[in-house]
């Protein structure tokens, strides 16, 4: 059954839906800063291959992790350079994603490569409680693989309702993804252009 909950606050009780289902390895609809996102706990058995079989997405395509501010992405990262930290000082919370050397000691499925992981930290309050609550989250827009993204929570429900454990509603979600810079180099490097322009984040050096 989906639960749903309304309103421009944090909703309590499908926040506390939503960590239940997620710790059990469920997939979560939440809202974020960018669209609407699916969401699991990577750590947790099985949930990884549940979020890509309710979004048909292929395997090799890996997934990245929303956290709750800069301290949880550390811990996911072997090292983080100097013009990481910058760009998630300047930009986070907010739609920039920063792609990083992976932590070995971070187990969490996120796909087939294992040698980087991107971090972003939403500028919406439901995505960071549930991070701050759960940990780290794998995630990845909620729409089916090569759809357009849904802008509203019914939408997700009446496209992905059966596979999807919790929808929390936050209103309407439009607008470009996040901006994805590879960090793991000398140079960031622009994977995709979304909502911050790469001319922002050049300048931000």
């Amino acid at each position: 059954m989906v639960t749903r909950a309304s309103g421009d606050a944090v909703p309590d009780r499908g926040l506390a839906a939503a960590a239940r289902a997620l710790r059990a390895g469920l997939v979560v609809a939440l809202p974020t800063d960018t669209v609407y996102g699916l969401a699991v706990d990577p750590t947790q058995p099985g949930a990884t291959d549940r979020l890509f079989a309710a979004k048909r997405r292929p395997h090799d395509v890996d997934l990245p992790v929303l956290v709750a501010g800069v301290d949880q992405a550390l811990q996911l990262a072997a090292s983080v350079p100097e013009i990481a930290v910058r760009l998630m000082d300047r930009f986070w919370p907010g739609p920039l994603t920063v792609v990083l050397p992976r932590s070995p000691e971070f187990t969490g499925d996120l796909g087939d490569d294992e040698a980087t992981v991107g971090v972003r930290c939403p500028a919406h309050p439901v995505p960071r409680a549930l991070c701050a609550e759960v940990g780290p989250l794998a995630t990845t827009s909620a729409n089916r693989h090569g759809q357009p993204t849904h802008e509203t929570a019914a939408a997700v429900e009446a496209d992905l309702g059966r596979e999807v454990a919790v929808v929390i509603d936050g209103g309407t979600c439009a607008g470009r993804p996040s901006t994805v810079v590879d960090c793991t180099g000398v140079e960031p490097k622009l994977l995709r252009e979304g909502r911050v322009p790469w001319a922002d984040v050049l300048a931000a050096f």
